[in-house]
């Protein structure tokens, strides 16, 4: 699931206690059955249920994936690659980029880039394929990814 920025008129989500303690849970390990999520929140298991379903309907809980290192599953090479495109063939227009299975993350930001993409492929010579589709956009600017320390963590509630 894609996460969507709320419209100006979207309240944001209010996140009581347990809804938090929830989500911490589930970011730990999103495979824990109502069972256990309600014995480690005390509530019972339709309760869990319910807020886990209000939490995933409210755009809180966008998805549930597993973690998998980039490099164990044959993509060693990562790159932080920002575009600078802007007008009718910037790559944010382009309704296929999302779908180039070399992007891992693709950001809107502000500054003088349009976007910011993390991508991962299986050596230099594909990275140079991916960056040669890139300019097609605009200007791409690379950083190669040495090491990650924090691939990623879980939100702090």
């Amino acid at each position: 699931m894609s996460r969507e920025p709320p419209d100006d008129e979207q309240e944001a989500a209010v996140l009581d206690a347990v809804d938090r303690l929830i989500l911490t849970e589930l970011q730990e390990d999103a495979r824990l059955s109502y069972n256990e999520l309600s014995r480690r929140v005390n509530l019972s298991a339709p309760a869990v249920a319910d807020r886990v379903r209000r939490l995933q309907e409210g755009g809180v809980i966008t998805g549930y994936h597993a973690h998998v290192d980039p490099a164990a599953a044959g993509l060693p090479v990562t790159a932080l690659v920002r575009m600078a495109c802007f007008g009718p063939g910037c790559l944010l227009r382009d309704a296929s980029a999302p779908d180039l299975p070399e992007i891992l993350q693709l950001h809107r930001v502000t500054g003088d880039d349009c976007c910011v993409l993390l991508i991962s492929v299986a050596s230099m010579a594909h990275f140079e394929q991916v960056i040669d589709r890139l300019a097609e956009h605009g200007r791409p600017s690379s950083t190669m990814v040495l090491s990650s320390p924090h691939p990623w963590r879980p939100l702090r509630l």
